[in-house]
């Protein structure tokens, strides 16, 4: 069968990184894939822990080749690749749980010819979140274009590693990598991609851990004169493609923002390794699950294991409204809530305090997701001294939709995980018997 993404990994004498690069891929919440490990010629134990691997997993297919360059490693890899998607990967880096996944579903929902994804920005022990094009809806060529020529040597347009491509465009044209270029290669490759693709779309969550080493290709421009040589190269090809794209009166307006890209450097959102506002120590950018507790025994392991899964499904959507975990798993709690009328029964459903309910309700209004209403109930008796209860009446806004839509799919991702490997069967017993218990709980707490 054919795999719907072809994953592609160029290995180069990357004993000590390989490992967490390939496990990343080979844990992918999506399984539909080939992954294809081109080792270049390693001269250390790269190509055995490439044929290990392939050992292990049918997905794993690995290429063994003399030294020729990252280039050619990918172009071999894509003359065997079968995948309607493509997905890049440098071994010194990694992807999280999702980011296949997140990365299809946006291009099947969107119909698109590209998804460029945010990523994370490694230094030590410091990561950074990277963003860029804030736009949800689907871009046409000329806008998508018009977003990269604000920002033209930025990684975040430049890079393979933080896109999804469909590979029958780029069959269709034999795009392939300059292999006599060691500088921007794969800007110029998706520049060439960029003109033959129609639709593109952003996926405003990171889903690739970017580590910058010593030695990379943008570092062997050894001297000045190579280094302008070769820069001068690449802007004659974005140039022809700002003239391409725009029509003449359009590139007239705009010729001294596409010319910025003579002056400007390739730049990748880096962080310092020192703790400043808006970086994170590794680890912390993402909840983590406590591994005691997710291998615990007990009706509150439970609980945890069912409490993390869920958030890990919510927390991208968080990230891709621009939301925290703790104000999407309100809104998920509020599509929940129906029959909850006071601020006391919500607070206690969501498993929160009162004053943080507050709080999450105002930003949430601020972002006019919802609109909430206290109603004070009407006293026969004013000089009665007991409270009575006020209720709270909420309705959810326009702007909320698109993200109660998401929060479906996070659920629907949650159940499929729970009851993966499940036959129908089992399935129609399992509903048969939470009902039971669910009566039996409704039951108890009366």
């Amino acid at each position: 069968m054919t795999p719907t993404v072809s994953i592609i990994v160029p290995v180069y004498n990357g004993e000590k990184t390989l490992a967490r690069c390939v496990d990343s891929i080979l844990r992918q919440d999506f399984r539909d894939f080939e992954l294809l490990l081109v080792d270049d010629g390693s001269t250390d134990s790269s190509g055995a822990l490439c044929d290990r691997y392939a050992r292990e997993d049918p997905r794993v297919r690995v290429i063994h080749k003399e030294n020729g360059g990252v280039s050619h490693s990918r172009n071999m890899a894509l003359d065997q690749a079968r995948g309607v998607y493509l997905q890049f990967l440098d071994c010194d880096d990694w992807i999280t749980p999702d980011a296949t996944k997140l990365l299809v579903r946006t291009a099947q929902e969107t119909g698109c010819d590209l998804v460029i994804a945010e990523f994370y920005r490694v230094v030590g022990t410091r990561v950074s979140h990277k963003s860029g094009i804030e736009d949800s809806s689907v871009l046409s060529r000329e806008e998508y274009a018009e977003y990269m020529m604000e920002d033209p040597a930025d990684f975040y347009y430049g890079v393979l590693w933080n896109k999804l491509y469909r590979r029958a465009i780029v069959e269709e044209h034999h795009l392939r990598m300059d292999n006599n270029v060691r500088w921007c290669e794969d800007f110029l490759f998706n520049l060439e991609y960029v003109l033959y693709g129609e639709r593109f779309a952003a996926l405003r969550a990171p889903v690739y851990y970017y580590v910058k080493t010593k030695g990379s290709l943008v570092a062997q421009s050894a001297t000045i004169a190579n280094t302008i040589r070769t820069k001068l190269r690449v802007f004659e090809y974005y140039h022809n493609f700002y003239k391409q794209v725009l029509d003449e009166e359009d590139y007239s307006k705009k010729r001294l923002q596409v010319y910025r890209f003579l002056v400007d450097t390739a730049g990748d959102g880096g962080v310092p390794p020192i703790n400043l506002p808006g970086t994170k120590k590794l680890g912390d950018e993402r909840s983590t699950a406590c591994a005691g507790a997710v291998y615990g025994e007990g009706v509150l392991a439970d609980a945890y294991r069912h409490r993390k899964l869920l958030d890990r499904y919510l927390e991208p959507v968080a990230l891709q409204q621009n939301l925290t975990l703790p104000e999407i798993r309100l809104l998920l709690c509020l599509s929940y809530s129906q029959q909850i009328d006071t601020r006391k029964g919500l607070a206690d459903f969501a498993g929160i305090s009162r004053s943080t309910l507050t709080i999450l309700l105002q930003r949430l209004s601020l972002r006019e997701l919802i609109r909430i209403e206290d109603i004070h109930p009407h006293r026969q008796e004013p000089t009665k001294r007991t409270a009575v209860p006020r209720r709270l009446k909420f309705a959810f806004l326009p702007a909320a939709q698109p993200v109660l839509e998401a929060l479906e799919g996070a659920v629907n991702d949650y159940h499929a995980a729970c009851f993966s490997g499940f036959s129908q069967e089992e399935l129609v017993q399992y509903a048969f018997l939470a009902d039971r218990i669910k009566k039996n709980l409704q039951a108890a707490l009366q």
